[in-house]
């Protein structure tokens, strides 16, 4: 099971590769404006916001659901193949990407989790961070056409559906005992510690949809750029493999130093978008501010509260989700009006992300997690 979970995280962030890097220069060069793109993008995490209060409402993320799930990402998926030049069709369809993913990767979370803990976890996750960085190398030397990004994009999430079909096959017993426990998530209570998960997600609107575009729009080459993201994810491959010895620290002080690292990142690519050194020293932060910061979320969340699949549902939809939504749309809207600006208020977002979990830290009651 570790061997098919490695391979599902590999072609899971394939998808997400080609969405995030590709995607906005594709929708660019399709003639949508800035903010059209945020919007676009700011559709599925927005969904994927909604989606974890309706499990609190009665709906189960059970097998049957889990497939749909996996049914309405592929159909998605086709959908962006056939309506890349109508903005509504297009929303839509990112719209269900957003939701049918958004059900995805929080099931598989839970089981790699509760199969090899949070120690061996990097080490199958890393295997996503490949097929991340294989597709940004591949496709670069084939994009002579948006098209060929929308097939990628098909392949891979056909790929993926398959394989986690078959993953939650092995899964059904476990899943049964989660439904019977009860909901233990008290979102006002720890309002400190998901606004500042969510804060740092919303820092990371400018980067994942903006960051090809910032950096060709400065004079870096394309092929540059995809390396500044190869590299990136070279770092983040680095700490999967190594971060187990952290993981058994303090969780919640990792939280605190990776997003403050992260207000320091966005900040050096404010001040130089257009030098070389330090746009790969702010990429070889990625290892921090999205590996270390990821993997300590989801293993925090997943000891702090008994209900580990409604957890990851909420971290998925609130972080990634509401949190995304916001970035996006954020961006967009600075990129248009002030693109100068747009990496430093990524920075000015993610301090206040670090802010908010120093003073969780203060106000939570024995919730430090070793």
């Amino acid at each position: 099971m570790p061997s098919l979970l490695g391979v599902f995280y590999f072609f899971y962030f394939s998808i997400v590769g080609v969405y995030i890097i590709f995607m906005p220069k594709v929708l660019a060069l399709s003639g949508y404006s800035a903010s059209e793109i945020g919007f676009i993008f700011a559709a599925g995490p927005l969904v994927r916001f909604i989606l974890p209060f309706l499990f609190t409402r009665g709906l189960k993320l059970n097998i049957n659901s889990f497939n749909i799930a996996l049914l309405t990402m592929f159909l998605s998926s086709l959908a962006f193949y056939f309506s890349l030049l109508n903005f509504y069709l297009l929303l839509f369809a990112s719209i269900g990407l957003g939701a049918g993913m958004s059900l995805v990767l929080p099931y598989m979370e839970v089981i790699s989790l509760s199969l090899i803990g949070k120690e061996r976890y990097g080490k199958i996750r890393l295997f996503g961070s490949i097929g991340f960085i294989l597709v940004a190398l591949v496709l670069v030397k084939f994009l002579t056409s948006p098209t060929i990004a929308l097939l990628f994009l098909l392949t891979l999430t056909f790929i993926t559906s398959i394989i986690a079909f078959f993953i939650a096959q092995f899964s059904q017993k476990k899943e049964a005992l989660q439904e019977k426990i009860d909901n233990d998530i008290t979102l006002l209570n720890d309002w400190k510690l998901w606004v500042g998960l969510t804060l740092m997600q919303v820092s990371f609107g400018a980067f994942y949809n903006f960051f090809t575009i910032y950096e060709t729009d400065h004079g870096i080459s394309l092929d540059m750029t995809i390396y500044l993201w190869s590299f990136g994810v070279l770092a983040e491959i680095f700490m999967l493999f190594f971060q187990g010895r952290l993981l058994k620290g303090n969780l919640l002080l990792l939280l605190q130093i990776t997003t403050f690292v992260s207000a320091i990142r966005w900040f050096l690519l404010f001040l130089f978008p257009e030098n070389l050194g330090f746009l790969f020293l702010s990429q070889s932060l990625h290892a921090l501010s999205f590996a270390l910061f990821h993997s300590a979320a989801i293993s925090y969340l997943f000891y702090l509260y008994k209900h580990k699949s409604l957890a990851q549902q909420f971290f998925s939809g609130i972080t990634y989700g509401f949190g995304g939504f916001s970035g996006a749309l954020l961006a967009g809207y600075i990129y248009e009006f002030y693109p100068k600006y747009l990496f430093l208020s990524s920075s000015a977002i993610a301090l206040l992300a670090f802010i908010f979990l120093y003073l969780w830290n203060q106000n939570s009651k024995i919730r430090l997690v070793f």
